[in-house]
């Protein structure tokens, strides 16, 4: 069976394949075009897909029609159109739970940052421009005993609130499509509304997974709902908020400062007036990007595409549908 791996991942997934006695495609280039990858697709059975850039609808699917399998290096699977998939009796594997504490860690990283206004301030260190000590400029806040409210408590998230529990006492509510009775039970995280969320929140930090009916949801009617201290952290999809809005809101002091591992549109410009404001922190999409988690991810992809090949059910599939008879 013919694999196709658009961008080189950690050996020990390369490996399994390889012993699996699979015959594994890798272009050399790191970044190919459209065109390039269309070619590549056409001539595999299944493909490991490796970032969000190419997408999988239905245009795709009826130019790549010897495609039998996809397994995503990543947990999120918004790039995959699952509805022509599962017509098409296509599988489609992720990456779950393996890079939740990466991921978490990001987000937690993002909100002390932010509270402390760290990118700001280490800019000024850089260019030596440390001033005189003056008692009133660039204050941060402190997080103790605040409110976290998350949207999308899932595996990320969970992981999100019990460090935010842990390490500063914060309170926990959220919102879900469906109550977390484990987030309950264990973090006394209290299940809320949406306008709840959006107006008890200290921190309010985006872990769901993105649908397309969900796009700017974060946008300037949440965010004047919001509390004049509140801290947004995005580490999701850079979908999930308007980031014009979302300037618009630190800069009026709608809300105190943003956190974004993600952002929309994807890169930054690196001339987006966001980048100015000593009220934010953004990273380049690096919530997975820890030793540990790359190589847990290479590891679930290629289980996923093994399996395949073996005519067994993927262990980590996003569409489990397709296996109903």
């Amino acid at each position: 069976m013919k694999v196709f791996i658009n961008k080189r991942i950690p050996d020990i997934g390369i490996k399994m394949l390889e012993e699996a006695q699979l015959e594994v495609t890798i272009p050399k280039k790191d970044q190919l075009s459209h065109e390039e990858w269309l070619q590549y697709c056409q001539d595999t059975d299944a493909i490991l897909s490796v970032g969000t850039d190419f997408k999988y609808d239905k245009e795709f699917f009826e130019q790549c029609p010897n495609v039998k399998a996809i397994a995503l290096y990543s947990v999120g699977f918004d790039h995959v159109d699952v509805k022509e998939a599962n017509q098409r009796h296509i599988p489609v594997g992720n990456t779950p739970d393996v890079l939740s504490k990466a991921t978490s860690d990001v987000a937690f990283l993002l909100m002390q940052s932010v509270a402390r206004r760290a990118s700001y301030n280490f800019e000024k260190v850089k260019t030596g421009n440390w001033d005189d000590f003056d008692p009133l400029h660039a204050l941060g806040q402190e997080l103790y005993g605040k409110t976290l409210g998350i949207f999308g408590l899932g595996r990320i998230g969970f992981e999100m609130a019990k460090k935010s529990q842990k390490a500063f006492d914060m309170n926990i509510i959220y919102h879900n499509r469906h109550q977390n009775e484990e987030a309950e039970k264990e973090l006394n995280a209290k299940y809320v509304s949406f306008d709840e969320l959006i107006a008890e929140s200290d921190v309010l930090s985006v872990h769901a997974n993105f649908k397309p009916e969900q796009k700017e949801l974060f946008n300037s009617s949440v965010f004047e709902k919001m509390k004049s201290n509140a801290i947004f952290v995005n580490t999701a999809r850079g979908g999930f908020h308007h980031q014009e809005d979302l300037y618009d809101a630190l800069v009026s002091g709608q809300i105190w400062g943003a956190g974004l591992d993600v952002t929309n549109p994807e890169p930054i410009s690196e001339n987006d007036l966001i980048l100015e404001l000593s009220n934010v922190c953004v990273l380049p999409h690096i919530g997975s990007a820890t030793i540990e988690a790359r190589n847990g991810m290479a590891k679930l992809a290629a289980e996923n595409i093994i399996a395949f090949a073996k005519g067994e059910e993927m262990p980590h599939c996003a569409n489990p549908d397709v296996y109903k008879k």
